[in-house]
């Protein structure tokens, strides 16, 4: 990542329908990037919904209402649920804004006066419900690759973007940029692709009218070339130069491994004739699945991602999705697993460690934080391992290895139990060895302190109830560099004791 100010985005969701967990999964991982950014400088967290389209107008024709009333209805939805999950982005664009169709208008106008864009026809087969266009060798069995539904011939005359102009400097770009697009399994299938060789993309259609017009006429702009147009018009391109300039290129552009082909050939291209940069990384996530098939609105398998978090919490939620599985792979999801995580992860180990440490210092220290004494010999915990903790937490999230992250967090929680138990301050309150006891519990009290920091872009709701129960009144999310030096704590601290901050959870077996 460069030192630039951070600048993350999700997809924009396609809003024919109501979210499910998976939509959930991208946006977390987008909050967590931004949280741990903004601990270290400037970022900026981008999501939004993408409501132009065939799709979106047949929906809301069989729903009997007019398009923009039904995505009226159906983005309330979306900010419903992303607040549950406490997703702390900072702009929600919307493809039918104003501000959003004023730069699809203005970068069509530009292309097409440089004449990357031009009036062709078209004729080829069409998926509606992924609204894309595919060759008769791409198709499989005669359906769409993608999705598996049906497809039909469409021939109309429509405006076009010159996207074969621009395969030469993909290729370049692909073999000297190698970490640009990941994992490597997509980078690979869309080098394949640049190889092959690209054709002309068709950017209008005339069989509807449910988009942004097309200036000056002749139908209106294709949904996928106007949704990929949110990343820079939501951030002022055209209008606002030290916003953009301030953010763009972004660092990390969020996707689902189905969508790569616009991300990564499509969308570069098209800055590239508005005279931009590419962004830093386009990262094309796994698959969710259960029972070995893709999570999905459309095959009737997509669990509801309301009920989750009131079953287990919206942090235990965060935590499996990012813990489960190494970032970019697919993975199973189930309500078992995720049971398993929060029982055990959180529960037997963070949740009994913060239980017992505050258990303790209510019944020998009325619950105060005692005073720093110097270190006792063979009696204080090992401080020293952990100094590049944060460190080696804040790199991993922003690599994107967020397994990686939570491991080195829980080799933490781990040496902070294994020390009560090879300590047992019972033993020593108990032979009235008052200094070790007081050197023991503020080290478990500070070990605390520093988990919360480290896991509050991870879990932000349960980190900040873990800050308020140790008395804490500063901000949880300041900058680690000054926030995580062991001994922050202040002696003489009132910590509250609660109930456990994750409650076991038993399935009901069917």
């Amino acid at each position: 990542m460069s030192s630039r100010a951070f600048y993350v985005t999700t997809p924009i969701y396609y809003i024919n329908g109501t979210p499910h967990i998976g939509h959930a999964y991208t946006t977390v991982v987008a909050d967590v990037l931004a949280r741990t950014a903004r601990t270290q400088g400037d970022a900026f967290f981008l999501t939004g919904t993408d409501e132009h389209g065939q799709k979106v107008a047949n929906a809301a024709a069989e729903a009997g209402v007019a398009p923009q009333a039904w995505c009226d209805r159906l983005v309330e939805h979306w900010k419903d649920l992303f607040a549950r999950f406490e997703i702390s982005y900072d702009d929600w664009i919307r493809t039918t804004e104003p501000r959003h169709e004023r730069v699809v208008q203005a970068v069509f106008e530009q292309l097409r006066e440089s004449g990357d864009v031009y009036r062709g026809t078209y004729e080829g087969w069409y998926c509606v419900h992924d609204e894309t266009f595919w060759l008769d060798s791409k198709l499989a069995g005669g359906k769409c690759p993608t999705c598996g539904r049906g497809v039909e011939w469409l021939a109309e005359d429509d405006w076009f973007f010159r996207l074969s102009k621009y395969n030469d400097r993909l290729l370049r770009h692909f073999k000297e940029h190698p970490q640009w697009v990941r994992p490597r399994t997509v980078y690979n299938e869309m080098l394949a692709l640049l190889e092959e060789g690209l054709e002309d993309f068709s950017i209008s259609r005339a069989a509807f009218d449910w988009g942004v017009p097309v200036p000056g006429g002749g139908g209106v702009i294709y949904v996928w070339f106007d949704a990929l147009l949110n990343y820079i018009s939501a951030i002022g391109w055209s209008h606002d130069d030290a916003t953009f300039k301030k953010f763009w290129p972004a660092s990390v552009q969020l996707i689902g491994k189905e969508i790569a082909r616009f991300h990564t050939i499509i969308w570069p291209a098209v800055l590239w004739a508005l005279g931009e940069e590419a962004p830093e990384l386009v990262f094309a996530h796994g698959w969710m699945t259960t029972d070995g098939q893709k999570i999905g609105k459309s095959l009737g398998n997509a669990s509801d991602p309301f009920a989750e978090v009131d079953r287990f919490g919206a942090d235990s939620l965060r935590y499996f999705l990012l813990r489960e599985a190494p970032f970019g792979s697919d993975f199973s999801y189930s309500e078992e697993k995720i049971a398993q995580r929060h029982n055990s992860d959180l529960g037997n180990d963070l949740g009994n460690l913060f239980h017992r440490t505050l258990a303790m210092l209510h019944k020998y220290r009325e619950g105060i934080v005692p005073a720093v004494r110097p270190p006792l010999e063979n009696t204080s915990f090992d401080r020293l391992r952990f100094a590049d903790l944060p460190g080696r937490v804040r790199a991993s999230i922003l690599d994107l290895r967020f397994r990686d992250a939570l491991e080195a967090v829980w080799e933490l929680v781990t040496a902070l139990n294994r020390t009560i138990d090879e300590r047992k301050p019972w033993v020593l309150h108990k032979e009235n060895r008052a200094d070790e006891l007081d050197a023991l519990l503020y080290d478990l009290c500070e070990g605390l302190r520093w988990l919360a920091i480290l896991l509050a872009p991870v879990m932000p709701e349960r980190a900040r109830e873990m800050w308020r129960r140790l008395g804490l009144r500063d901000r949880i999310d300041a900058n680690w560099d000054e926030a995580l030096v062991w001994g922050g704590l202040p002696p003489q601290t009132q910590t509250v004791a609660g109930d456990a901050l994750f409650p076991r959870v038993e399935l009901i077996s069917s």
